[in-house]
């Protein structure tokens, strides 16, 4: 019988699970889909996760140990209730926010944690080791930032612009085209009737796209997102966050520029001592090294 050591990254849409035995050979790396994940109640969540692992696990393989990072896991109490549930099955699991794993993917385990994805969220630790988590609110009342929020402001500001009886700059003729509506009322309309993230986030190029090509407006709505990012940093660390290092990921801040470097840019203004880094590997590499410290830890 082999032993394998399961490492999943449960996200809001797709889950990364990742099967190595406990000389760290990988033997799987796949991509699921998360549809209907949620962390709980804790026996629902469990049994969601057996049925993800189990048509995966190779055949005569024995699971010794699992580590996760889900998103929904925002409190000490889901993951202890969560732990239970699958050590019910048999699992010894290790569990932690989705957004923990970043700092750990890049090898900095005290580092902070910064996402800006379709939200956004902040995450670090203590100095006693307690998980520390700022931001990811929604996109209605916050996770600026994110691609959502993103595009909730440029909207506001393109309207305020309007109102205010401003020529448009450019933001507001690339809104009104991306969202495929005839005017500023109608761009109102068609944001308002929808407010959620799938109906906001995909317009986010648009917004860095009208930055590019001269809008200030834009401009500012991009810097402002990067100081919303950078504020995540302070309130971890006024929390008593430690680490000297501060990892990004998420797919608009490692794919759109500008909003990376304005997020360095007012990092390094109030915490020059930090640096800052971009994730270059899966974040599910973070769980990867989580179930290997368990097994090293339990030996």
């Amino acid at each position: 019988m082999m032993d394998c050591l399961l490492a999943l990254d449960i996200g809001g849409t797709k889950t990364h699970l990742v099967i190595e035995d406990r000389q760290g050979k990988r033997l799987l790396d796949t991509v699921l889909h998360s549809r209907e994940w949620d962390a709980e109640p804790a026996g629902p969540a469990a049994q969601w996760i057996l049925d993800r692992i189990a048509p995966h696990i190779p055949k005569g393989g024995h699971v010794i140990a699992i580590a996760l990072g889900a998103q929904g896991v925002n409190r000490p109490e889901t993951a202890y209730d969560l732990k239970g549930a699958l050590a019910a099955h048999d699992l010894k699991a290790t569990i932690v926010n989705d957004a923990s794993l970043i700092a750990l993917a890049a090898g900095f385990p005290d580092g902070i944690g910064i996402i800006a994805g379709t939200g956004a969220i902040g995450v670090g630790i203590d100095a006693a080791g307690a998980h520390l988590a700022t931001g990811g609110w929604g996109s209605v009342i916050g996770d600026e930032g994110g691609a959502a929020a993103l595009v909730r402001e440029a909207v506001r500001a393109a309207l305020r612009a309007a109102d205010e009886g401003r020529p448009d700059d450019g933001l507001l003729d690339a809104l009104i085209c991306d969202f495929g509506v005839a005017d500023a009322e109608r761009l109102a309309r068609k944001v308002n009737d929808e407010p959620t993230a799938d109906n906001w986030a995909p317009h986010c190029p648009a917004v860095f796209a009208a930055a590019a090509a001269g809008s200030a407006l834009a401009a500012r709505v991009v810097d402002d997102g990067g100081q919303c990012l950078a504020a995540l940093v302070d309130q971890l660390l006024a929390r008593g966050a430690v680490g000297g290092d501060v990892v990004v990921a998420g797919s608009v801040i490692l794919n759109q520029a500008p909003l990376f470097d304005a997020f360095k840019h007012h990092v390094s203004l109030k915490q020059p001592h930090l640096r800052v880094h971009r994730l270059a590997v899966p974040p599910v590499e973070g769980a990867v090294f989580l179930v290997h410290r368990a097994i090293c830890a339990a030996q």
